[in-house]
């Protein structure tokens, strides 16, 4: 992307929600550069967590798509706990890097940031991620200042449909989790774990294809966002 700004936040210092559209565009400008032209040699990660990943169970069995008839399966179902996917998209060659723990705290994201940036070690590596509380604590900026090779890009706010590994975790939820069916949390990794190492067997890097710029991205952001306020201001009149 021609005039794209790459910047990256070494202190992982909290964003700011007051310098509202220049920030947002230096950010997007920065995040697109990041995939159109990554720095020679560096490893671009896009980064993120699926919460609330549910393991649900149907109370009755699935009946599977027969001659002439559809798949069938009862609305009814029971939940036997949730678990959260962290993972990392190589955004160049595909490969995915995930795990999955009961719940969030202090030290589940640091310690998969070091798990991700593991294999790249000596390289420059620029990790894409969105706005959550959890990329600013005193732990990842313990763990940013230890790792001077990690460089973090932050998405604009509202925006992390820019982080690619996004579209990852809708093809993942698509293909092995929807129509799941999960007698328990641990089958339910299980199956997730199945799917990564199915899936990197034969990796493919997403290709950016929108030929708008950063700044025409965000018109089009603002041009739907003034549309559907309009549209909710007219409906609750």
């Amino acid at each position: 992307m021609s005039g794209a700004r790459r910047t990256s936040n070494r202190t992982a210092a909290a964003p700011s929600r007051s310098r509202g559209i220049p920030r947002s565009r230096t950010r997007a400008a920065d995040v697109i550069g990041l995939y159109l032209g990554p720095p020679g040699g560096a490893v671009v990660l896009p980064v993120d967590e699926k919460t609330q990943v549910q393991a649900l169970d149907r109370t009755q069995p699935l009946l599977p798509l027969a001659f002439a008839a559809t798949e069938k399966r009862t609305a009814g179902y029971v939940r036997h706990g949730t678990t959260r996917l962290f993972a990392a998209l190589n955004a160049a060659t595909g490969e995915v890097l995930g795990g999955c723990k009961p719940k969030r705290n202090g030290k589940n994201f640091p310690a998969f940031l070091k798990k991700a940036v593991q294999p790249h070690t000596g390289k420059e590596t620029h990790i894409v991620l969105d706005n959550l509380s959890t990329r600013t604590t005193p732990e990842v900026k313990t763990w940013l200042a230890k790792n001077p090779h990690a460089h973090f890009h932050f998405t604009p706010v509202g925006s992390s449909w820019l982080n690619q590994v996004e579209i990852w975790f809708g093809i993942l939820t698509r293909q092995a989790i929807r129509r799941g069916t999960f007698s328990s949390v641990h089958v339910l990794v299980s199956q997730i774990r199945d799917y990564i190492n199915s899936w990197n067997e034969h990796p493919k890097p997403f290709t950016w294809t929108a030929t708008a710029t950063a700044d025409e991205t965000l018109a089009k952001i603002r041009l739907t966002q003034h549309n559907v306020r309009k549209l909710v201001a007219n409906n609750s009149k």
